[in-house]
């Protein structure tokens, strides 16, 4: 199913399998939000548009210029996707041509850059909507006028709700957890000095909405780089990217918090495990495989996968 090009050590721990780390594709292949079809192959975010590994191992493109971050299939095996430049979330169709814009405004203002985003078990998708960069155009503000980067959501009818807003600083990685109860957010302002390099799990609604006061950071990065995108196994662990791999002053000044996959205990947020990943910046990861026990990892352009014990939970197939 996933070719080889490289394998690399990996320590023998609880959750990983022991030396299967693989560099599946390099040259910007591997940018963002990996996705498994099992008949297409991997998409990722790459190359200023969308990458496909196929099955055979040949890399390609399948959607140019598409501009994307985050990536999810839905229960249809429609490949969903965030667009930061765009600032929107759209639905591509199974010939890499964009189907549907699924939002790109709330309240008639527009979004920052739509980064992140995950299924509810009733098809409601949440979407993180941060800003990195340039700050002069954002929209989306409080009755203060001071700016939101939070969490929404878009019902199956259409119906858009902002589920968070400045409880977070910058929002980045999302996910909602099996029974629907938690929402795991990624809160990674990395490029502020003293900004939130935190991982989130807030309390949901049966309507999908977030019980106020419920925030419980799991784990704080502190001083490195903090928590990007994020997937649970079967077992609700969670695994997060995050961290890097030299210090990058002045607002990552941190030495010993190195770049990888985090395994985090969705209650009690104890670091479970730790797998190394030597280019920087791990940015996301997920579940492929027909037995749901490879890790697909996007960092510093480079796709990896590599074995665990367990099978990881995935909406499609």
């Amino acid at each position: 199913m996933l070719a080889l090009m490289l394998l690399l050590a990996v320590p023998a721990q609880g959750v990983f399998e022991k030396d299967t780390l693989r560099i599946l594709a390099t040259g910007g292949q591997g940018g963002e939000g990996p996705a498994w079809h099992p008949k297409k192959g991997i998409f990722a975010s790459g190359k200023g548009g969308i990458t496909l590994l196929g099955l055979d191992g040949k890399p390609g493109i399948f959607a140019e210029d598409a501009g994307t971050n985050g990536l999810l299939l839905d229960r249809q095996g429609n490949l969903l996707a965030c667009q930061p430049g765009k600032r929107r979330v759209v639905r591509f169709g199974p010939d890499g041509k964009e189907a549907a814009v699924l939002a790109d405004s709330f309240g008639g203002k527009k979004f920052n850059q739509p980064n992140d985003l995950a299924l509810d078990s009733k098809n409601r998708l949440y979407f993180s909507d941060p800003r990195y960069g340039p700050r002069d155009d954002m929209q989306q503000l409080d009755a203060e006028g001071k700016t939101i980067e939070g969490v929404y959501r878009i019902d199956p009818d259409g119906k858009l709700e902002r589920v968070l807003g400045r409880e977070v600083e910058r929002a980045n990685g999302v996910l909602v957890s099996a029974d629907d109860r938690y929402l795991f957010v990624a809160d990674n302002n990395n490029d502020t000095v003293g900004g939130a390099r935190k991982l989130w799990r807030f309390e949901l609604t049966a309507d999908g909405t977030v019980r106020p006061g419920t925030g419980k950071v799991l784990k704080d990065w502190f001083t490195g780089r903090g928590p990007d995108g994020l997937k649970q196994d079967e077992k609700g662990r969670l695994f997060v990217a995050g961290g890097l791999n030299r210090p990058n002053p002045p607002a990552e000044p941190a030495k010993d918090i190195p770049a990888g996959i985090y395994v985090v205990d969705p209650d009690t947020g104890k670091q479970l495990d730790f797998l190394p990943i030597p280019t920087d910046e791990v940015t996301n990861c997920a579940f492929a495989g027909a037995d749901r026990k490879t890790l697909l990892i996007t960092g510093g352009g480079v796709l990896y996968s590599v074995r665990v014990k367990e099978p990881g939970r995935v909406i499609w197939p």
